[in-house]
């Protein structure tokens, strides 16, 4: 009982400071959704670290450099990861963009995809598969950049 008495008055003075900023919390957030950005991790073989990077600068520069002058995409990076433990990518790509495209939007932007690069779905998968002899797609995620509201 004496315990009781003890802690009633700071449960008091807790919950007096927690409802305030608790209802305040679930007026607004605080942040707001922004950007997504896809993030894939590629693992590279041995000796294969110039090929890859010579298909980066080349098909995959052209790519997203067209999907930026169409306003598909707000951007994209490569990170390095300079001292990748076992299990982890060497490289990161990052891909940005504001909005999803309607599924009719995606058919006519695959479409002019293909013929800015002037290579066929089967063309590009067979590039792809001749990638895959060096390189593997070690993980992929999608994010969501969030900004302050103030």
């Amino acid at each position: 009982m004496k315990t009781v008495r003890l802690l009633a008055p700071l449960l008091a003075a807790t919950m007096a400071f927690a409802c305030p900023q608790l209802a305040m919390a679930q007026d607004e957030w605080p942040v707001v959704g922004a950007e997504y950005v896809e993030v894939s991790g590629i693992e590279i073989d041995d000796g294969h670290g110039l090929d890859y990077a010579n298909h980066l600068a080349g098909m995959w520069r052209k790519g997203q450099d067209f999907a930026m002058e169409q306003g598909w995409i707000t951007g994209y990076e490569v990170l390095v990861n300079s001292f990748p433990r076992k299990g982890e990518p060497d490289v990161y790509l990052l891909t940005r963009w504001t909005e999803w495209e309607t599924p009719e939007e995606e058919e006519r932007r695959a479409a002019a995809y293909r013929a800015h690069m002037a290579m066929t779905e089967s063309q590009m998968q067979e590039a792809s598969s001749q990638r895959a002899d060096y390189r593997t797609v070690a993980s992929s995620m999608l994010l969501r950049s969030m900004k302050f509201r103030n």
